[in-house]
């Protein structure tokens, strides 16, 4: 190249442009920076007026952003409340969940070989009375099987991928499981509807009266053959199954239905402790029913035959619910005696 080419005019503002366009990028590549960190766009030592572990934060905890989808839940970054949620799922509700419920089923079954059958001390006097009407069986037990299934295909959803899956295989175990989520939703509507039916029928004769305190002081009559204290229509610990089969009916239904239509109330972290709530909710439900099941079935004589027939023995209404038996008597003694039927006189 010779000396006269590298002074030509033409060359000489070709450089001049290059190093123009140099500067301008060196003095404008800042400026855009700072601006694009003031708008939110780009992170930096600085965003507005929030630093980067506030950003980090928002993010982990859901910050939105936009979206042209309909979806807007689209618009969530990222949100470490997920692991959150999976190691409760994963941990108390599940682990914790299964000990406990094996830990009560246990505890029953010593109970029943100490204790023993809790039995009618005077024995049967053959007449019956009647304790519980047909709607009031018929919505003990809509509520008792509707939660029995609710529990079934619940338990699967929890347990069955690490305990079933791997006897029937994925394909089997995912059939079962989405036909076993049809059902879990579907009767959910008819526990509810037990949930409302028991309430209106029972309400009344759960609340605290002047008994509740003697049954306390002597368990129930339950640890030791002794005289059973007295009792209205339902003594203390079937009043505690009651509220607890009520209040925790209302949670799980009010989770449930938000599980079956998502996010209508609640955005995705607060569905994530809709669920863990549902979770262990029904798995305290679950404990409490194992010991209601015992005692109704093979730990008191009687009991089951109260809630299948509807009648109980008499001795069995006098020591378990003696102030329950004597105000049948008296308002059978204050009902008035149908006239006695009048025969025709035979014929001369």
């Amino acid at each position: 190249m010779t000396q006269g080419n590298l002074n030509s005019p033409t060359l000489s503002a070709r450089w001049l442009a290059v190093l123009c366009l140099l500067v301008g990028l060196a003095v404008s590549l800042p400026l855009t920076t700072a601006l694009a960190q003031q708008q939110g766009a780009v992170p930096g030592n600085t965003l507005g007026t929030v630093n980067d572990a506030e950003v980090w934060r928002q993010i982990r905890e859901g910050a939105m952003g936009t979206v042209s989808i309909p979806d807007t839940k689209a618009a969530l970054l990222v949100q470490s409340e997920g692991d959150n949620w999976r190691a409760w799922r994963e941990g108390p509700i599940a682990i914790v969940g299964a000990v406990a419920f094996w830990t009560m089923f246990f505890v029953v079954v010593v109970f029943y070989l100490v204790r023993g059958k809790v039995r009618i001390q005077h024995g049967r006097s053959g007449r019956m009375v009647l304790r519980f009407t047909f709607i009031e069986r018929f919505s003990h037990w809509l509520t008792a099987i509707s939660f029995l299934v609710l529990a079934a295909t619940g338990v699967n959803l929890l347990y069955g991928k690490h305990l079933l899956m791997p006897i029937i295989g994925q394909s089997a175990f995912a059939t079962l499981t989405e036909w076993g989520k049809l059902v879990h939703h579907y009767v959910a509507f008819a526990f509810m509807a037990g949930l409302v039916l028991i309430f209106v029928l029972w309400v009344r004769h759960n609340l605290w009266d002047r008994y509740d305190w003697g049954w306390i002081k002597k368990g129930g009559g339950l640890l030791f053959p002794t005289e059973h204290p007295p009792a209205e229509k339902f003594n203390f610990g079937q009043k505690t199954v009651f509220w607890a089969v009520m209040i925790g009916g209302v949670v799980l239904s009010f989770t449930g239905l938000n599980l079956m239509f998502p996010f209508a109330l609640f955005d995705v972290q607060q569905m994530q402790w809709v669920q863990a709530i549902h979770g262990t909710v029904s798995q305290i439900l679950c404990l409490m029913m194992v010991a209601h099941i015992y005692i109704g079935t093979v730990g008191m004589e009687e009991s089951f035959h109260a809630m299948s027939t509807g009648y109980v023995d008499e001795n069995w209404a006098k020591e378990h619910h003696r102030a329950w038996y004597e105000r049948l008597l008296r308002r059978r003694a204050k009902a008035p005696r149908p006239p006695a039927a009048v025969r025709p006189a035979p014929a001369e």
